[in-house]
């Protein structure tokens, strides 16, 4: 990642695949200041100690930013030159939306739009929930829908994708290597 020019960058990968730790580890190289966007809510115990201990696992260099919903204005604001935004995570943001019924298609348009006018690199973590069975309620459906529509969308405004499965990034974006497809 530049200070030079901004950028995106999409991870995704399913659960506990080590997406968060290689997100983090870009931010930590690009030598930048460091931005922690927290989107979890904690409605709970467990959330709250599972937050204490991924705070306390960045440690002092970070500035943390407790956004559940509102991180277009987040990015706005803390993006910039010299320092380095990791959004962890749209999943969540995107569970909070719901929850709170806000329209988003309006929401996503708004990221969008601040992700395109960044003037420092952002870092976009995601679960990818598709890849699964249907799931056998309309809830969990129209979630796992908006879910990859949300991450097509910020794929293709994002300057890098990259996958992470099992630990092992796999860059998916830019992809040199464009085979030729055929029936």
């Amino acid at each position: 990642m530049s200070a030079a020019r901004a950028s995106a960058t999409l991870v995704i990968g399913g659960a506990r695949s080590g997406k968060s730790a290689f997100a983090e580890k870009l931010v930590i190289e690009s030598g930048l200041e460091r931005i922690y966007v927290a989107t979890c809510a904690s409605f709970d115990e467990e959330m709250q100690a599972r937050i204490a201990r991924h705070r306390d696992q960045r440690g002092a260099d970070w500035k943390t930013v407790e956004e559940a919903r509102d991180i277009a204005d987040v990015l706005k604001r803390e993006a910039a030159a010299g320092s380095a935004v990791l959004v962890d995570c749209l999943t969540l943001w995107l569970s909070n939306l719901m929850f709170e019924q806000a329209d988003i298609e309006a929401e996503t348009a708004r990221l969008l739009e601040a992700l395109r006018k960044t003037a420092g690199p952002v870092v976009l973590v995601s679960n990818e929930v598709g890849t699964g069975i249907v799931p056998e309620n309309a809830l969990a459906r129209r979630f796992r829908d908006a879910q990859g529509r949300l991450n097509k969308q910020i794929a293709e405004v994002a300057n890098q994708v990259v996958l992470v499965a099992a630990g092992l990034p796999l860059l998916m974006k830019p992809n040199h290597i464009q085979p030729e497809i055929r029936l």
